[in-house]
């Protein structure tokens, strides 16, 4: 196991400028910030893993705290679905998903029924794990007897995977989809405007998902909250330079949004791949796993797809999307809104 120091060196290493950047950012927070407690959060999972890896929280002055935020679709995707498919895997259709949700632990605790979808194949269930939409459609193609259910989890990030298939009208009548695709601004107006009891000083704005959407779909963080906001990449000198964008902006208290990834994000992101999401799917009010129901933050299918909707076509009831899926004493979403940490 490579230990913290070993990492550190290896984020000197990697970016020489490292050192001046981390010493730019004590130099703000501790005299020209006075120690002001600032906590930033870092809503994307990969960011989550680049700030953990490298050490940067053990790099920071002790007044700044890096915030994990809700950015890991594989956490907040409701355990619900797990359980529906896990039984489906028994009845005639074959699931299939991506290696991060083969383990996404169901609704359901007791011995006698499946926790996950691994757990459902180790007993039988036909569940086989894809890397892609389209190894999903080959697969029903090779197999035209056979009925799939593809289960459809993550950000914006993957959605264009099922929807450009979709528009273009080249999936077999064999391979249906089951939509968990959540949004991720409306999860974030969410924390700001209703999670009172997390207070923020700086977004660390996700890359991936803003390669889609676009950089300028999180002004309304520095215009609507006033909250500096950065979109940021994932080596190691991204995230020192957001952190140093976000505390120059609150030493002369002006907010905005700053595209520090431009070299992959545009501004109005990819617009081929939001005219095909705005084309296959349809805008609800949607469940995340430990926070509740979050207005307008998922899709479903929109009507000209409906005979590739797993949920409509097999008529499962909707509501069951939206149970609470913690067990008692659980602070899953606790910690994915920031209200507590994975240690407490």
């Amino acid at each position: 196991m490579v230990d913290l120091r070993t990492k550190i060196k290896a984020l000197y290493e990697k970016n020489p400028k490292s050192k001046e950047i981390i010493r730019y950012i004590h130099d703000i927070a501790s005299s020209k910030l006075n120690h002001v407690s600032i906590n930033i959060m870092n809503f994307c999972g990969t960011h989550e893993w680049t700030i953990t890896y490298y050490g940067i929280r053990s790099l920071m002055p002790k007044n700044i705290d890096l915030i994990a935020g809700p950015g890991c679709p594989i956490c907040i995707t409701p355990g619900k679905y797990v359980e529906i498919l896990a039984k489906l895997s028994f009845e005639g259709f074959h699931i299939l998903t991506y290696g991060d949700a083969f383990k996404l632990p169901s609704t359901i605790y007791s011995r006698e029924e499946f926790r996950s979808l691994a757990h459902a194949r180790s007993f039988g269930g036909k569940v086989t794990v894809v890397y892609s939409f389209l190894d999903a459609i080959k697969l029903a193609k090779e197999r035209p007897n056979e009925n799939f259910i593809f289960f459809a989890v993550g950000f914006e990030t993957t959605m264009p995977s099922t929807a450009e298939p979709l528009v273009r009208g080249i999936i077999p009548r064999n391979l249906m989809i089951m939509s968990a695709y959540r949004l991720t601004p409306p999860v974030m107006n969410y924390l700001l405007s209703s999670v009172k009891d997390v207070k923020l000083e700086g977004i660390i704005a996700p890359g991936h998902v803003s390669a889609i959407i676009g950089a300028n779909a999180w002004k309304f963080i520095p215009e609507k909250y006033g909250i500096p906001a950065i979109v940021t990449g994932f080596e190691p000198i991204d995230v020192l330079i957001s952190i140093l964008l976000i505390l120059k902006q609150l030493l002369i208290k002006k907010p905005k949004l700053i595209n520090e990834y431009k070299r992959v994000v545009k501004a109005e992101g990819n617009t081929y791949a939001k005219k095909v999401i705005n084309e296959a799917y349809e805008v609800v009010n949607a469940y995340w796993r430990g926070i509740g129901v979050i207005p307008l933050s998922g899709v479903i299918l929109k009507d000209k797809f409906k005979l590739y909707d797993a949920m409509r076509e097999l008529s499962i009831d909707p509501s069951k999307r939206y149970i609470n899926d913690l067990i008692p004493g659980c602070r899953c979403g606790d910690v994915v809104l920031g209200r507590a940490k994975p240690i407490d």
